[in-house]
């Protein structure tokens, strides 16, 4: 580790560390009730619905600039706004990565800010540059409707209201000559459009609740199969122990044969019931929660290397972990045992697809402290990674391992730290391994 680590002392819980719990425990309710729906678009993206966004907003606004311009002439029509609004739609067609599924971070950014433009901050320019007049009464109407279900609520709310407000302040300095909006037809549009934010507003919690309980159903299904392997896997235990016990029966290569058999069996069962707990402990991605309690980081990351089921003497033997000063921390026991399981098995796949065969120390577990802030590192000499990868191992659903990945490990690890008010963080170099760190406040 770069840094001087040295041991943290064990006081006592403090009234303000369980003050701060309590705080993080209403903290956690909250943000599981505000941030899952904004992670909505990016777990679901629709390459499809992307493009047909993208191809409506280029061929849409130069018809409809034909439309209020010669066909049925507004106040006010600008052919410079309507191409730079088509150019916006173009923009969804060409850049790359806006529709990579899943979307990157930059991507989802890119998709965000173009229809903030394209819809909020451009509507409302052209309301008030209309003098609020009925075709941009249920333009505006219409925009607000569409807005609500191409994204989340939340996000559509903020930015109806900064369009609208950074719309009215580019008009106030930059606007033309429109007419005046009297309190009358003010009164009748802010009523219209009340209602038209309201219902978009229904329909957005409607689809947002709709949306989180069809992946909460998808990851309570992944438990409840989880949970209904372990009754064959019993049986196949069962099996394992009838055939060691009859190797005493057998001398020779025959009991030898049969005893081999019998071991690779038991850790056959071994390994599945492993694979079956993590299974069931990333159905919890969206559900987190349980008691909180001091943890002391070296005994829990020792326990969890003592229980995993290598498949190797060799590969037990490639993990040394390293105390250079333990220290506690208030987290959920069962939570962090997956954690320091998901990054150990990360860790130890990608060294299996490393070139060279493994060895001793390949990879280094440390715990140590700085203060009042406690770190736990994962480094391997594994495969490593890209920047392009990194961006996106901590996206649910995203893996590298097409084969056997669901894409949950590193989310859950991300989910779980943050709720303990702690940050997980990568550095990695293809072929040179990669270095997770956790950092999580001391108790």
């Amino acid at each position: 580790m770069n840094e001087d680590l040295h041991r943290a002392p064990y006081p006592n819980p403090p009234p303000r560390a369980l003050l701060e719990a309590t705080v993080q425990r209403v903290r956690h309710w909250a943000t599981r009730e505000v941030l899952p729906p904004l992670m909505e678009p990016i777990l679901h993206p629709s390459q499809w619905r992307i493009r047909a966004l993208g191809v409506s907003t280029m061929v849409g606004h130069p018809l409809f600039w034909l439309m209020w311009a010669l066909a049925l002439p507004q106040p006010y029509e600008s052919l410079t706004l309507r191409v730079l609004m088509a150019l916006c739609g173009l923009s969804l067609l060409v850049l790359p990565g806006v529709t990579a599924s899943p979307p990157s971070r930059s991507a989802a950014v890119t998709f965000s800010l173009l229809f903030w433009i394209t819809l909020p901050l451009f509507f409302s320019w052209m309301y008030f540059c209309n003098g609020g007049n009925a075709v941009w009464l249920a333009s505006m109407g219409a925009m607000l409707l569409i807005y609500y279900h191409l994204t989340d609520w939340r996000l559509a709310t903020l930015g109806a209201a900064s369009g609208l407000l950074v719309a009215w302040v580019l008009f106030r300095a930059f606007g033309p000559r429109a007419p005046e909006i009297d309190f009358e037809l003010a009164a009748a549009n802010t009523v219209v459009l009340a209602f038209c934010w309201f219902m978009g507003l229904i329909l957005g919690l409607s689809s947002s609740n709709l949306r989180r309980e069809q992946l909460n159903y998808t990851l309570g299904t992944m438990g409840i199969m989880a949970h209904e392997l372990r009754t064959p896997l019993a049986t196949m235990q069962l099996i394992a122990e009838a055939v060691r016990n009859e190797t005493p029966q057998h001398g020779g290569e025959s009991g030898e044969r049969l005893q081999q058999l019998g071991q690779r069996l038991s850790h056959l069962v071994r390994n599945m019931n492993h694979q079956i707990d993590m299974q069931i402990t990333n159905a919890r991605l969206m559900r987190l929660g349980g008691h909180l309690e001091t943890l002391s980081a070296a005994q829990l990351v020792n326990a969890t290397i003592a229980d995993y089921p290598f498949r190797s003497t060799r590969e037990r033997q490639a993990v040394v972990v390293r105390v250079h000063g333990d220290f506690p921390f208030l987290g959920n026991r069962d939570l962090f045992a997956q954690v320091f399981d998901n990054l150990t098995k990360n860790a130890l796949r990608s060294l299996a697809a490393a070139s060279s065969s493994i060895q001793p120390g390949d990879l280094l577990i440390e715990i140590g402290a700085l203060g009042l802030r406690g770190r736990i590192v994962f480094t391997d000499n594994g495969v490593g990674m890209g920047a392009d990868l990194r961006k996106r191992i901590f996206q649910p659903f995203f893996s590298t391992d097409r084969g056997t990945g669901h894409g949950l490990g590193l989310a859950f690890c991300q989910r779980v730290v943050h709720a303990a008010r702690g940050t997980i963080r990568v550095k990695s170099v293809p072929h040179q391994g990669a270095v997770f760190t956790i950092e999580l406040p001391v108790a």
